[in-house]
C-alpha cells in the first residue's frame, strides 16, 4: 500500500468526499481540472471513466476515489507521484495526515477480515478496482486512433499486444504418413509386405498436409492515413511475432519491405527500425503503383498465391486508377482472401465514392474498419474464420 493510501486510512474523520456542497460530478471534475493545471495530461475519455467509477461506489469515501482515479486517470508510473500530491491536496490537505513517528500510536483502520491496514499484502494498482479498470479498458478499446494523446496509444499498444492472430488453415498437396489417412501408401505397404510373404497385412496410410495460410499485410503510411498507420504498425508488429508465415508491406509513393525489421523479439526496437526503413512517411499515395511493384517483385516468389493479404488504407488513390483496378484484380485471383481495412468506414454516412477506393472495392472479399483497437479485434476474427 503506498504511503498516501496508508494516509488516507489513519485518523481520517469523515468518509465522504469532501466537496464543499458539491455534488460528486463537480468535485470529481474540479480534481481532474486540478490535475491537469499540475501538468497531468487528463483525456476527456479518462475524466469520464473517472466519474461514472465514482458514481458506481454509492457513494465513495476518500480511499475508494484515491484507487479510481489511479487506475483510471494515471497512465503511466512516472505520472503517481504528481497525481497523490494533487489528491493530497485537493481531498487530505485539511485533515493533515499524522506523523510517521506517531503512526503506532494513531487508530488504524481495520479490514474485513480483522487485520490492521499493515498487515495486508500490497496489491498492485490495477488489483485494487477491477470494475474501474476494466471500465478504463474498455473505454481505451474503443478510443479513436486518431482523437487518442499519446498516453493512451501507448495504453493502446499494450492492448493491441494481446490480439490473438489465428491464420486459417489449407490443405496441401503433399501428404504424409498417418494411421487414419484416407490415401494408401502402395510403395511402403508392398515393402512391409515381404516380411509377410508378400501378404498385404500391415497397410500404411497418408493424409494430406494441413499447414496456415500466409498472411500479407499492406499499409498505407501516406499523409491522409498518418493518424492511423503507427497504430497500424503495431498491429503488424504483433501478427509478426505471433505467426510464422508473416510478411509486412509499407506504401506511400513506393513500396517498402518491413518484414526483417518487425521479427525483432523487442517492439521499441522493431518499430524504429520500421520507421526507418520507411521513407515516404506522410507523403502521396500511389495504391495502384505499389500492388504493381509488389506482383513484379514479390508476387513471381509466392509471397501471394494462397495468402491472406490485407490492405490497410483509405483509398484516397492520386496514382492511376486503372493500374490499381487492374492490380486489385491480379490480387484477388492470386489470394485466397483479400481484406480491405479502411478507418473512414466507421463513419455510418461513408460511402466508397472516392475513384480509388470506388476501384478497388470489386476485388475486396472483406471490407472493415480499422479506427480503434476493437476493430482491430474483430479484424482478427475475420482473417481466423476466412
Amino acid at each position: 500500500m503506498s504511503a498516501v493510501s496508508r494516509d488516507l486510512t489513519i485518523g481520517v474523520p469523515d468518509t465522504s468526499v469532501p466537496g464543499g456542497g458539491r455534488d460528486l460530478r463537480t468535485e470529481g471534475m474540479a480534481f481532474v481540472d486540478a490535475l491537469r493545471t499540475a501538468g497531468l495530461a487528463v483525456p476527456p475519455s479518462r475524466a469520464i471513466t473517472f466519474l461514472e467509477g465514482l458514481a458506481a461506489l454509492e457513494p465513495p469515501d476518500v480511499l475508494d476515489t484515491f484507487w479510481t482515479g489511479r487506475a483510471t486517470l494515471v497512465a503511466h508510473p512516472d505520472d503517481r507521484d504528481v497525481y497523490d500530491r494533487v489528491f493530497r491536496a485537493h481531498f487530505v490537505g485539511e485533515w493533515a495526515p499524522p506523523d510517521r513517528a506517531s503512526e503506532a500510536a494513531e487508530p488504524q483502520t481495520v479490514w474485513v477480515d480483522g487485520t490492521g491496514a499493515d498487515d495486508q499484502p500490497e496489491a498492485p494498482d490495477d488489483e485494487q478496482h477491477p470494475g474501474a479498470v476494466a471500465s478504463a479498458t474498455e473505454a481505451l478499446r474503443h478510443r479513436r486512433f486518431d482523437e487518442a494523446s499519446d498516453e493512451e496509444l501507448a495504453a493502446m499498444r499494450r492492448l493491441m499486444s494481446r490480439i490473438e492472430l489465428d491464420l486459417p488453415r489449407r490443405r496441401w498437396r503433399r501428404t504424409r504418413p498417418h494411421r487414419r489417412g484416407a490415401r494408401l501408401d502402395v510403395g511402403r505397404s508392398l515393402r512391409r509386405a515381404i516380411r509377410t510373404d508378400g501378404e498385404v497385412v500391415d497397410r500404411v496410410w497418408r493424409r494430406r498436409r494441413v499447414r496456415r495460410r500466409s498472411l500479407v499485410l499492406l499499409l498505407d503510411v501516406s499523409g491522409s492515413m498518418s493518424d492511423y498507420s503507427r497504430a497500424l504498425l503495431q498491429f503488424a508488429f504483433s501478427a509478426a511475432v505471433k505467426a510464422d508465415r508473416v510478411e509486412v508491406f509499407a506504401f506511400g509513393t513506393r513500396l517498402t519491405r518491413l518484414t526483417d525489421q518487425l521479427r525483432e523479439s523487442d517492439p521499441d526496437a522493431a518499430l524504429s527500425g520500421a520507421a526507418r526503413a520507411v521513407v515516404d512517411w506522410d507523403s502521396g499515395t500511389r495504391i495502384g503503383a505499389s500492388l504493381d511493384t509488389l506482383h513484379r517483385r514479390w508476387g513471381r516468389r509466392g509471397v501471394l498465391r494462397g495468402a491472406v493479404v490485407l490492405v490497410a488504407s483509405d483509398g484516397l488513390e492520386r496514382g492511376e486508377v486503372e493500374l490499381l483496378r487492374a492490380s486489385m484484380e491480379r490480387l484477388a485471383r492470386q489470394a485466397h482472401a483479400v481484406v480491405w481495412v479502411n478507418p473512414l468506414k466507421v463513419d455510418p454516412r461513408y460511402e466508397p465514392l472516392a475513384r480509388g477506393m470506388a476501384a478497388a472495392l470489386p476485388s475486396v472479399d472483406h471490407f472493415l474498419p480499422g479506427h480503434d483497437v476493437a476493430s482491430l479485434d474483430a479484424l482478427a476474427d475475420v482473417i481466423a474464420a476466412v
